[in-house]
């Protein structure tokens, strides 16, 4: 049950988030179409090219493909005035896409009885792959390589699912609400990484 909650919650979330960020780059009708079905699927054909299962999976999910074009469609016809925020709302369901993907990303390793380093590296490639190729398209620095905290998130969950701690369902949805709350306050909040700037060095030549 899990899973397939999680499936429909994180193609919904990416496919408008994708749309969002389509139409502030101003993109036309088809454009909207493709960043947003990129944006849902992206991240499961990575993950499934790196753990070897056939891309063409992502071929039989026909109702998941139908989900994300009638929420493409839905974000797209809204009225303009009532979504003054894109940027807020596209960072909301971004978050969302990438807990509910993080976890079905880790569940489906541990399915197919892959170690943990597995479930954690299909934990960041689903949740945050989509992400990715959205914000390159975009011509957009992607979320996962800037200051914010982002894949961390996505990685603690593989962890834990992998670690075989949250197995339960009702746990699985805490997790989920965790992450997405983690992932908000961490845009919010300016969170980030410890990090290491050369530009100081390199100016001074």
């Amino acid at each position: 049950m899990a899973w397939d909650v999680f499936s429909i919650v994180g193609t919904i979330a990416f496919a408008i988030s994708g749309a969002i960020v389509a139409m502030e780059e101003e993109y036309d009708l088809f454009g909207v179409y493709l960043l947003g079905i990129v944006t849902a699927f992206g991240g499961g054909a990575i993950r499934n090219t790196l753990i070897g299962v056939p891309v063409t999976a992502l071929w039989e999910q026909e109702t998941m493909f139908q989900i994300a074009l009638i929420s493409i469609t839905i974000v797209f016809i809204f009225p303009q005035k009532l979504l003054k925020h894109w940027h807020k709302w596209g960072n909301f369901f971004d978050a969302i896409g990438l807990s509910a993907f993080a976890i079905q990303g880790a569940l489906f390793a541990v399915n197919l009885n892959l170690p943990v380093s597995a479930a954690i590296v299909a934990a960041v490639l689903t949740g945050s792959g989509g992400g990715i190729i959205r914000d390159l398209l975009a011509g957009r620095k992607p979320l996962v390589l800037r200051e914010e905290v982002y894949a961390v998130w996505a990685a603690i969950a593989g962890i834990f699912i992998g670690l075989g701690i949250f197995k339960q369902d009702l746990l699985l949805y805490i997790l989920f609400v965790s992450m997405t709350s983690l992932r908000v306050l961490s845009y919010m909040k300016h969170w980030r990484l410890p990090f290491k700037s050369l530009r100081g060095q390199n100016s001074g030549k």
